[in-house]
């Protein structure tokens, strides 16, 4: 996207973590109250989607290292600070120029997590 609004290294992110507007949503929604920790159930009702999409995006987010998770809670806490400045970034991005953030999450290769998911899958196979 040569011509996009949003930097380069904004797009690779999107490229590279965010596979769907429900999970930039999650995302922001959970930066914007952070520390307070989540449930499936109160994120679902939040974004209006289902408890199982919500879950598999919960999850995805915290393999990325962009959300923390356990027994069942999910909070806002980045792998890095490097990281953290690109999701604030990103929130910005969005807030700013919704059209082209969107036009790169829609931009992107179909089932791109699954082929990454059925490669995790593979390796811990061997």
């Amino acid at each position: 996207m040569p011509d996009s609004p949003i930097p380069l290294d904004l797009q690779n992110f999107v490229v590279r973590h965010i596979d769907s507007i429900a999970q930039i949503e999650a995302l922001l929604l959970l930066r914007r109250h952070a520390p307070e920790d989540w449930d499936v159930t109160s994120t679902a009702r939040r974004l209006y989607i289902s408890e199982q999409e919500t879950s598999e995006i919960l999850e995805n987010l915290c393999e990325d290292g962009l959300l923390q998770c356990g027994a069942g809670v999910y909070h806002f806490a980045c792998r890095t600070p490097e990281v953290e400045r690109l999701v604030g970034r990103l929130a910005e991005a969005y807030a700013e120029n919704l059209v082209a953030v969107t036009n790169i999450i829609h931009g992107k290769p179909r089932r791109i997590r699954e082929f990454a998911n059925a490669f995790k899958l593979r390796k811990d196979r061997g």
